[in-house]
């Protein structure tokens, strides 16, 4: 499991994001509001951003796994 506790607004909005990709709808906006609340958590849990990212897309792409 992931050694961050990701908000769930930051959850619900990468799970959107990911639906949006798989139907080929995703948009600048949408992609650019999580890339901006990623940002914005990674400053305030004081974590890198890019290690952050890669744990918020294992915890929505492949829960399951």
């Amino acid at each position: 499991m992931s050694d961050f506790e990701f908000p769930d607004d930051l959850l619900a909005a990468e799970r959107e994001a990911w639906a949006a990709i798989q139907a080929g709808t995703l948009t600048p906006e949408l992609a650019g509001a999580v890339q901006d609340r990623l940002a914005a958590y990674a400053t305030e849990a004081r974590v890198d951003r890019y290690k952050a990212e890669m744990a918020l897309k294992r915890a929505v792409r492949h829960a399951g796994v």
